[in-house]
């Protein structure tokens, strides 16, 4: 699992690039109704398992004694393993604590819906009795035994789908497979590779297992269109599998797989699926104990599915077919808060708000009308929440896991609800608003104080991001919303207003930061340079004046651009313009 492989290799070709062909992708005339029914169960489903296991499990990010820099699953290309070496291991995987049904009962208790494990890794190793190959569990370890089996009767029997990871193209141990250019021993043909290794493994797996939901494919580098053409047609062997967007070739899949982090905001026409680690690899490494709290795993959960994705968050298994604890503590405290607010996640759609500076929103579609579910990360001081933008009439709002609560709305037509002084949830407490139909979120105009000025918030900030790491996100510090992660000086932010008459305004910064940040503002053809001073620390706000702007009457949009030569990362929480007499 590496995503900038997908970045730099999604459209890589070898030499031997095929001509155009009539597409072999089995849904290539598919209506959008029928797209619809097959995606159905994985649009409710919002949550599910990933399991990254195999024999990078036994060395478990150590390899001669030194510590191997990089993610658990990749310790062979990152120590230059050769094969021989590396075979070596696969004779000390022996998962005699392996509990299948346990992992399904652990996944379906945290209000998952579906399970992934890698069928093959890019070490070539297979977790099934493969009949191509003697690099696989049931050849080449003493546990002499097929564990995807187990699996899929267990997840038969609690009604759990199960899909397989098959990295098709890197390989570096089978010969030809793409990634290994340390071991000489290596070097042959990829094309004689997919046809001997990818291509059939790939129909064992989808023949051998009874219903495989979803395929996901990984890396396609050197994958080209004639490649991955030798591997599609082996998807009809599953009527209705959903496959992703990494085969390769040009084909796009079913999904967008964003890897370890959230997009702003998600994939707008396309289904997508974020894929996350519990600390910092996907597979075992014993010394990898940056654990994410519960309640950082349950709000990405919720980010994601308010828009519109999916949620794959990963477990590593150890050598001996234990899933490690801090993993198990973790999925139960969050089946104890999906077991009061999954139906707030699950089933639900985007939210239709363009940003709510207090939490998120998900929404249920009902034939009698809908219920929009506000999922409140920073609860109000004075008790009322208000909702912007939104024009309903309201049938009932209540509490989940609590009490009906009263909802007023005033005569600027903005929508309050009562909340009340205490959360139920620190973690995010769950307001479901059932609303009648013809419900609608207007743009909300950013308006004035009576002072004059104009405050910028997080409620109506525009996030403009660039690249596939890096990502900035609203982030709660000091028990306020702001900008954070705001690493990638190629990333800038902004909003749109209006003024209504003429005036020269002091622009108000409310800012943390470590070190100075060089900036420019800009307003339309106007720039202004500015920098961000030291605040004492990235959760230590102050608020600094950036200058001076005229602007006037009108539409405006101010955006900061960090200045590349002179950016710090800093956290911000609003911006003020303020009238100058």
């Amino acid at each position: 699992m590496m995503h900038r492989f997908l970045a730099m290799l999604f459209f890589a070709a070898s030499p031997l690039v095929a001509q155009a062909t009539e597409s072999l992708d089995p849904y290539a005339g598919e209506t959008k109704e029928q797209k619809d029914q097959r995606m159905a169960w994985w649009r409710e489903a919002r949550f599910g398992m990933f399991i990254h296991w195999g024999v990078y499990a036994v060395p478990a990010g150590v390899y001669e004694g030194k510590d191997i820099a990089g993610i658990g699953e990749w310790i062979m290309n990152r120590g230059k393993i050769p094969v021989a070496r590396y075979r070596e291991y696969a004779k000390n995987f022996n998962p005699v604590k392996y509990d299948p049904e346990s992992w399904v009962k652990l996944a379906k208790d945290a209000g998952m819906k579906y399970i992934i494990i890698t069928s093959k890794h890019h070490d070539g190793f297979a977790l099934f009795d493969s009949k191509v190959t003697g690099w696989d569990v049931v050849d080449a370890t003493p546990y002499k035994k097929d564990l995807l089996k187990p699996l899929a009767e267990a997840c038969r029997k609690h009604g759990m789908k199960l899909g397989f990871y098959y990295s098709q193209a890197q390989d570096w141990v089978h010969p030809g497979g793409a990634g290994n250019n340390w071991d000489p021993t290596h070097k042959s043909s990829m094309d004689e590779y997919i046809k001997t290794i990818a291509v059939p493994q790939v129909r064992e797996i989808l023949e051998n297992y009874g219903d495989v939901a979803v395929l996901w494919f990984d890396t396609p580098k050197d994958m080209n269109q004639e490649r991955a053409e030798l591997i599609l047609p082996s998807l009809k062997k599953q009527p209705g599998i959903i496959y992703n967007d990494r085969l390769g070739g040009g084909y796009k899949g079913d999904t967008n797989t964003p890897e370890q982090h959230i997009p702003p905001t998600g994939f707008p026409g396309r289904d997508w699926e974020t894929c996350m680690t519990m600390n910092e690899t996907w597979g075992f490494k014993s010394k990898d104990h940056k654990w994410k709290p519960a309640s950082t795993l349950v709000r990405n959960l919720i980010d994601i599915a308010s828009k519109g994705g999916n949620y794959l968050l990963n477990v590593g298994p150890t050598a001996e077919g234990e899933i490690p604890q801090p993993s198990v503590t973790a999925l139960k405290e969050i089946g104890t808060w999906m077991k009061t607010n999954g139906e707030a996640i699950h089933g639900t759609t985007a939210s239709p708000f363009r940003r709510l500076a207090w939490g998120r929103c998900t929404v249920k579609k009902g034939s009698a009308g809908d219920t929009l579910y506000f999922h409140v990360f920073d609860w109000p001081q004075d008790g009322k929440l208000v909702i912007p933008g939104l024009t309903a009439k309201i049938s009932q709002a209540r509490v989940i896991g609590g009490e009906t609560i009263a909802a007023t709305t005033n005569q600027q037509g903005v929508i309050t609800l009562n909340v009340g002084a205490k959360f139920v949830d620190p973690i995010a407490t769950v307001i479901a608003l059932e609303v009648a139909p013809g419900w609608k979120v207007g743009t909300v105009a950013l308006a004035p104080a009576a002072d004059g000025s104009l405050t910028l918030g997080m409620d109506f900030v525009e996030l403009h991001q660039t690249g596939a790491h890096n990502h900035m996100a609203i982030e709660t510090k000091a028990g306020k919303p702001g900008v954070g992660s705001w690493t990638n000086p190629a990333n800038w932010i902004g909003w749109a207003f209006r003024t209504g008459e003429p005036k020269s305004y002091e622009v108000i910064a409310e800012i943390a930061a470590a070190k100075p940040a060089q900036i420019q503002l800009h307003m339309g053809e106007t720039k202004l340079s500015a920098s961000f001073q030291p605040t004492g620390g990235d959760d230590k706000f102050a608020t600094q004046s950036l200058g001076k702007i005229e602007l006037p009457p009108g539409d405006h949009e101010l955006g900061i651009r960090p200045v590349t030569t002179g950016w710090s990362p800093v956290n911000l929480r609003s911006v003020t313009l303020k009238p100058v007499k």
